[in-house]
């Protein structure tokens, strides 16, 4: 019962919705306990019902949760112009973008070298940096 008290409090004090499954399976377990059942018929209540829960609760979570639309969070930058206000070489690990007010570290999509003051296109976005093409004379 202590180990399932130990589960929700970490439930609370966590922003994922992960831990109470586990809470819930020890809790049980305890209730076998106190009935007069063995370790093993304990461990057994412990997984399963946790297992299921959590198998349930993501079955659950996945119908209900939608994916993030385009153009929100850093996918909004993705054809976006910028300037390159540090020079884009992913040989030495260097490269910064400005968007409006915002800079970002930069990448070269094709791998070549992108002087300062070159006006490029965000082709996507990984963790925190972003991939870019030179912007062509003209227009994007």
């Amino acid at each position: 019962m202590i180990i399932a008290a130990v589960f929700v409090v970490g439930e609370i004090l966590t922003a994922g919705f992960f831990l109470l499954w586990f809470g819930v399976g020890a809790g049980v377990s305890g209730l076998l306990a106190l009935a007069g059942l063995g370790l093993v018929w304990q461990l057994v209540a412990f997984v399963v019902i946790s297992l299921v829960l959590f198998a349930v609760s993501r079955r659950f979570a996945d119908r209900f949760t939608k994916e993030q639309p385009p153009g929100i969070g850093a996918d909004r930058f993705i054809g976006r112009q910028g300037v390159v206000i540090e020079e884009i070489n992913n040989e030495q690990n260097t490269g910064r973008v400005r968007f409006d007010r915002e800079e970002w570290r930069a990448e070269s999509q094709a791998g070549n070298a992108i002087p300062v003051g070159s006006s490029v296109i965000v082709e996507g976005v990984e963790g925190t940096h972003v991939k870019v093409r030179i912007a062509e004379e003209g227009g994007n």
